[in-house]
């Protein structure tokens, strides 16, 4: 069997502070930090250690700190990858959040890939969808490790579709929902090849009566 466990990463500044996130470039916050070591204390715990582990993260400064951290406890290699980023939000980014909510307009019911909104420099939701994608299929060409893949909220999304196979055009209403530190497990079995979402943003191992 191969796992794969997905992490989004934990409480970062830009969240604090009600800031627009995508790929405005934020730290972890005190707490994130401190989530992020419980993450990686509760994948060494979960992880088959008679197989090797790889770690590959966005690029994004709260992705890659929450990695070196795991890294570390797990003794596995980092590899960062841009295509992992969140979706961006254009010139919204590092802006109010209220800034964004003023002026951003949902997708309509027939346009949910393409639609980009009045947001300049924003992306779509193919757009993203398509870059996490091409992430995760090279990815899952490398079955000798076990993956631990560190991305943010809504990008986690596309890293499930894409590692079930379900193709860009079928996730216009896709949406698994996460939370700050969240391990997500995903595991395909060697007989029949099924990948089965074993749990969703599972944040049981952390502190959070602790702030």
């Amino acid at each position: 069997m191969q796992d794969v466990y997905v992490v989004s990463h934990p409480h970062a500044e830009h969240t604090r502070l009600d800031l627009v996130g995508g790929w405005h470039d934020s730290q972890l916050t005190a707490r994130g930090r401190r989530d992020a070591h419980l993450v990686a204390e509760e994948l060494n715990r979960r992880r088959d250690t008679s197989r090797p582990i790889r770690i590959t993260t966005s690029d994004l400064a709260r992705c890659a700190e929450t990695a070196t951290i795991v890294a570390t406890t797990l003794a596995a290699p980092v590899t960062t990858d841009p295509r992992l980023r969140e979706i961006s939000f254009g010139e919204a980014e590092g802006r109010p959040n209220d800034w964004l909510a003023q002026r951003q307009v949902p997708a309509p019911e027939d346009n949910r890939l393409d639609h980009r909104g009045p947001i300049l420099g924003a992306e779509t939701r193919r757009e993203v969808a398509t870059r996490v994608g091409a992430c995760i299929r090279e990815l899952m060409t490398d079955t000798v490790h076990d993956h631990v893949v560190v991305t943010h909220g809504y990008a986690l999304t596309f890293v499930i579709t894409a590692w079930m196979q379900i193709s860009v055009d079928a996730v216009g209403f896709a949406s698994f929902a996460t939370t700050p530190g969240a391990i997500t497990h995903l595991r395909r079995d060697d007989y029949w090849r099924n990948r089965a979402l074993l749990s969703l943003a599972d944040t049981s191992h952390l502190n959070t009566d602790q702030t």
